[in-house]
């Protein structure tokens, strides 16, 4: 999915000080476009936080009535320095990439795409499609994969149950069901379902942060055993998390109890080892530094410019005329209108790019 904000912020993210309690993570809506556009609920990235292991970015949506937004309907946009992650609740959404896959994303089933150097792709409901409801993610690359070639992986998790839940593992290991699916980073994530009334106790990672994030009900946390949040044993009560909030769990806790309220209750679980790398997050792409963010958003502008796409701003070779904008020299060499690609049988045209920060951005912190 493409940030549909006009004016985004750009983000630079650092390893940080977890702290040792639980961390309530309120969403912010963003819209997605048009009038009647469907709204998302944004908890990543956020001030309050940046990133829980490698995943930067978590987008929330539905239930959405189709007959009254429009649904989905991404064009074409690009990406660079990372892979999406997109899960569905309910509804259908059509996938095309420049690498050429073309895939429906289906409840219950992953699909992740990978951008590497950079990729470019378009998300839309489909005509079946009355109830949309699911999440959007984006997982950083490290340094050693930032430049891996464009992929994209599908896969469908085995159910796995117990006394009063269910779930699926679509991400990493947990719960004794692990998932075939490539990363770059040790990553989990989870959808796990509770009937009323129901506490699941489970090992995790301790060397892993997590966050949790209630879609359906209402949840409590508690950290088990560790020496974080003060666990099982210690007299610590679990932490009340509301629907479409997003509760942070530090690392040093090597179990974790959810707890449903008196409705059935469903929340994704995500989680990875602190990424230590800096980075800068805008629009679609996520670079090193300032200099990266610059030269993506100009490739991608040449990229439309090459193909065609009329009333596309575009700096020409890198220098003054990309600081003219507001952003720095994009570093030598040409432009390259190939970076990208464009998938194939698009019915509109690409997104082009917002306008450039006028001036560099604080650092922001975790």
């Amino acid at each position: 999915m493409s940030n549909p904000e006009v004016e985004p912020r750009e983000t630079e993210c650092t390893a940080a000080s977890a702290g040792r309690g639980i961390q309530i993570i309120e969403p912010r809506d963003v819209p997605l476009g048009g009038l009647r556009a469907m709204d998302v609920r944004r908890t990543l990235p956020q001030r309050a936080r940046s990133l829980i292991g490698a995943w930067c970015f978590l987008d929330h949506y539905g239930p959405d009535d189709v007959a009254e937004t429009g649904g989905m309907n991404v064009p074409a946009h690009p990406h660079t320095g990372l892979q999406t992650v997109s899960w569905l609740f309910s509804g259908e959404i059509e996938h095309r990439d420049s690498a050429g896959f073309h895939a429906m994303v289906r409840p219950g089933e992953l699909n992740l795409m990978t951008a590497g150097n950079g990729i470019s792709h378009s998300e839309r409901s489909t005509p079946e499609t009355t109830i949309l409801h699911g999440a959007q993610l984006w997982v950083v690359l490290p340094e050693s994969a930032r430049h891996e070639p464009r992929g994209f992986a599908h896969y469908e998790p085995p159910v796995i149950a117990g006394p009063g839940w269910a779930g699926q593992v679509f991400l990493g290991e947990l719960l004794d069901s692990e998932s075939p699916v490539t990363t770059y980073t040790p990553l989990v994530g989870a959808e796990i379902r509770l009937e009323p009334g129901t506490a699941l106790e489970f090992g995790i990672d301790p060397d892993f942060e997590h966050g949790v994030l209630v879609d359906v009900g209402e949840a409590a946390v508690l950290p088990l055993a560790g020496d974080a949040g003060a666990g099982s044993g210690s007299g610590a009560s679990p932490t009340s998390v509301a629907k479409d909030h997003l509760a942070y769990v530090p690392p040093g806790s090597d179990g974790l109890r959810i707890e449903a309220g008196d409705a059935p209750t469903r929340v994704l679980l995500i989680g990875g080892e602190p990424f230590a790398e800096s980075i800068v997050m805008w629009w679609n792409f996520i670079g090193r530094d300032h200099e990266d963010v610059v030269r993506a958003r100009a490739d991608w502008q040449a990229q439309l410019a090459a193909a065609g796409v009329a009333d596309v701003a575009v700096e020409g070779a890198p220098g003054p005329a990309v600081a003219a904008e507001g952003g720095r020299d994009a570093g030598a060499g040409e432009l390259d209108p190939d970076r990208y690609g464009l998938p194939d049988g698009e019915p509109e045209p690409p997104l082009s790019a917002p306008p450039l920060p006028i001036a560099r951005l604080k650092p922001r912190e975790q």
